[in-house]
């Protein structure tokens, strides 16, 4: 009895959907809503990364740095104050600031010939890298960003 049921409904002219008809529509608005929800995570992506922070590799003289600005600048350690040196050429002397990297003051020697590329500004030059006379580099700074303080740290402020 079932295939005279199907016969009728062939009979009157109501062809039944084929299934994979049905299923195009769906398919096709979730490969849609997928495509643009990844292309949308990715320029989000985009945008939130940190911009690289890339000094020229030309060296200027330290009297001729450009305020707010990335630098490259080579010369002598003079003198050595915990996290922060001296650097002195021919032109004048820059205070160098190395962050964590340089908190035990063995970061550099005095009368040690560098290279420092980093951001000139507020008077002194935030050090990202440190370029020896042998050639060997070492960054100074994390690659993303300065770490995240812990939620106990804002509960001890002044």
């Amino acid at each position: 009895m079932p295939n005279e049921d199907q016969d009728n409904e062939h009979a009157e002219g109501a062809t039944p959907m084929p299934r994979r008809r049905r299923l195009a529509v769906p398919v096709t608005a979730a490969a849609v809503a997928l495509v643009i929800g990844a292309a949308g995570g990715a320029g989000a992506v985009k945008m939130m990364r940190p911009t690289p922070e890339m000094a020229p590799l030309t060296p200027v003289a330290i009297s001729a740095m450009p305020v707010s600005s990335l630098v490259t600048i080579k010369g002598k350690v003079a003198e050595i104050y915990g996290n922060k040196f001296v650097l002195q050429d021919e032109s004048g002397k820059a205070l160098v600031e190395t962050g964590r990297a340089g908190e035990e003051g063995t970061l550099v020697t005095q009368d040690e010939a560098v290279t420092v590329q980093g951001r000139f500004d507020d008077g002194f030059v935030h050090a990202s890298y440190l370029v020896r006379q042998d050639g060997r580099t070492e960054a100074l700074r994390p690659p993303k960003g300065p770490p995240h303080r812990r939620f106990a740290d804002f509960d001890h402020r002044p």
